[in-house]
């Protein structure tokens, strides 16, 4: 029997708060702890930059790396000029990405997207796609498929993608081979 894959579903705009438990397979990051990080990354105005204005989420990238930090994870920015060949997998906890999402009221969906954070990662030799608007997690594969997964969503335009690393593994860029780049 192997283990369940823990997976928080959709609630309100928190999907980078559910990103960062679908990644670390635990609920650690709660609503008020992005809460306590954005007053933290901007104590003194009035509007948060870094959430909605509605108080329901929507936190930018600057609280989850932020929220990374704390477990004394980094997010490194991947540069999608590069080739997903040059990733040294055995070296990133795992991904967050940044992508278009369409929105949908009851069954209809509307013709305009939103970004939205989602987590990938590894778990006992399988990739997952854990976002929080899957009813369940989808098992992507090998590292071939976790590969041709990630340049499907460069593909798709308007995606980013935070490599998730510990800080020892950012410091010494142990999470990329880039032997005769310059």
């Amino acid at each position: 029997m192997t283990e369940a894959v823990f997976h928080e579903r959709q609630r309100l705009e928190l999907c980078a708060v559910h990103a960062l438990n679908n990644l670390l397979q635990r609920p650690e990051i709660s609503q008020q702890l992005a809460e306590d990080i954005c007053r933290g990354l901007s104590p003194n105005t009035m509007i948060n930059p870094h959430r909605s204005i509605l108080g329901t989420g929507n936190y930018d990238v600057n609280v989850i790396m932020a929220a990374l930090q704390t477990l004394d994870y980094a997010a490194v920015w991947w540069d999608k000029r590069k080739s997903l060949e040059s990733l040294v997998l055995s070296e990133i906890f795992g991904f967050i990405l940044n992508i278009p999402s369409p929105i949908s009221v009851g069954f209809l969906s509307l013709p305009i997207t939103r970004k939205h954070w989602i987590a990938v990662r590894e778990i006992n030799g399988v990739f997952f796609n854990l976002d929080s608007k899957l009813k369940a997690p989808a098992k992507l594969g090998g590292p071939v498929e976790l590969k041709g997964f990630l340049q499907e969503c460069i593909a798709r335009g308007s995606c980013e993608i935070l490599l998730v690393v510990r800080k020892d593994v950012e410091e010494a860029r142990l999470w990329i081979n880039d032997v005769g780049e310059m």
